[in-house]
């Protein structure tokens, strides 16, 4: 990938924003973006990828196999996009840093797609070849396809149900309270990746009977890691908004807003994942008039996409060849 075609970190700002979904107002707004890649005259080679919920416009730290030369997100021939979050702790409006957590509205995954909206509207693009994500990003992929089926010629979602479980809710209340109680984003963390990972990927790893407790150990560091790059009142925006996800709110319910939506989706569950199972997969390629229904067998749990892209890769790149999506890689003969 060339120096020319990588963009840094970049930030657009609109003094008086439009209201955003779910009466979100903002006085002023503030995306932190990067892209990768060119658009094309017609603004139509765009990929978007959504983030996780503490990931960020860096695509190319936390998914490398999938981004690149010869992968299913091309940047030689392909526009991709990320942007920090609404309401993260990037370079996207978020809570201040000052401790101050009620000097910021709460957010929703419709309202973080306006604001992807209004940023893919600034850079010209006019349709997505293909939007992305995995768990939060995966909610908002999810919701593109619904909310903006005419700019958006097919999806991704990966490990992420059309509607918040309350499995999923019950992990970030626990992380709510010990953010709450304890002023501990370390220990909301550990909670979090207990319910990231599998028993069968810890089992193997960890001897419960090693005096140095090295899976604690294993949790301590992921707790103290996050706390040093993330904010906690971010994060309880971002679990928030998680909470209130339902692609069915005010459409007359999962079903009938799922029935609706013809876009071209790919759904990626993971065999082991405790928080969001395949199940949940299941359910919405059932629903969705235009599904093809995957599964990554690995072992680790709901990080699986983030750990697995090999696989994932191959299996994303097999979706758009058999779909003849506007961009063809080399395994259709192109």
């Amino acid at each position: 990938m060339s120096h020319a075609m990588v963009s840094e970190r970049q930030v657009v700002k609109f003094q008086r924003p439009p209201p955003l979904a779910d009466g979100l107002e903002l006085g002023r707004l503030q995306i932190g973006y990067r892209t990768w890649g060119r658009l094309n005259r017609a603004g139509n080679n765009a990929v978007l990828v959504c983030p996780a919920l503490t990931g960020n416009a860096d695509v190319d730290q936390w998914w490398p196999g999938l981004l690149g030369p010869g992968k299913a997100l091309d940047s030689e021939r392909e526009f991709i996009i990320c942007a920090d979050v609404l309401g993260g702790c990037g370079l996207t409006s978020g809570p201040p840093l000052d401790g101050s957590n009620e000097a910021f509205p709460s957010v929703t995954v419709r309202a973080m797609v306006d604001v992807q909206r209004l940023l893919l509207d600034h850079l010209g693009v006019k349709t997505l070849r293909l939007v992305i994500g995995g768990s939060l990003g995966g909610m908002q992929a999810l919701e593109w396809a619904v909310t903006h089926p005419d700019r958006v010629d097919a999806a991704v979602v990966i490990a992420a149900p059309a509607r918040q479980t309350a499995w999923a809710r019950a992990f970030n209340h626990i992380q709510r309270r010990a953010l709450e109680l304890d002023d501990s984003l370390d220990l909301a963390r550990m909670v979090a990746m207990i319910s990231y990972r599998h028993w069968d990927n810890l089992n193997p790893r960890f001897d419960p009977f090693d005096p140095g407790d090295p899976a604690g150990a294993w949790l301590d560091h992921h707790g103290r890691a996050l706390t040093d790059r993330f904010d906690r009142n971010a994060y309880l925006r971002l679990a928030e908004a998680m909470d209130g996800h339902d692609v069915g709110r005010d459409r007359g319910g999962v079903t009938h807003a799922l029935r609706a939506t013809e876009v071209p989706t790919l759904l990626v569950g993971i065999r082991s994942d405790l928080l969001y199972p395949p199940a949940e997969m299941e359910t919405i390629a059932a629903e969705l008039v235009d599904a093809e229904l995957t599964t990554l067998e690995a072992p680790q749990g709901h990080d699986a996409f983030l750990i697995e892209q090999d696989d994932l890769n191959r299996r994303l790149t097999e979706f758009r060849c058999r779909r003849k999506l506007p961009y063809r890689l080399s395994c259709c003969g192109s």
